[in-house]
């Protein structure tokens, strides 16, 4: 079979799964612009609008981060804090439950 497009400047001769110089011709040709230049530079700003809108995103969410962070570490601090005040109170009620106990059996 051959077959020749007007764009080649000689003829194809198509083979089954067969793309080899002598076979191929000129297989790489100018593509016809699709897009008027107007609309590739109206695309362009709509990217770019794009970027600037997750980068202002990204922003945003890191600040959040940093403050959720901060927020983490205080909360950590008070909990330790709580909990040493927590155990000092348990000392000190089983020291009186022992005095009381004591002044029990004495009496």
């Amino acid at each position: 079979m051959v077959w020749q497009p007007l764009y080649w400047p000689q003829p194809l001769i198509m083979t089954r799964f067969s793309l080899t110089a002598a076979s191929a011709g000129n297989y790489s040709f100018h593509m016809p612009e699709t897009k008027i230049p107007g609309a590739i530079d109206l695309e362009l700003k709509r990217l770019e609008r794009r970027v600037e809108d997750l980068l202002e995103t990204v922003n945003q969410l890191k600040e959040e981060n940093r403050a959720l962070r901060q927020r983490q570490d205080t909360l950590a601090a008070e909990k330790t804090s709580l909990l040493s005040r927590n155990e000092q109170v348990r000392t000190r009620v089983e020291a009186m439950i022992g005095r009381l106990k004591a002044m029990e059996h004495s009496a």
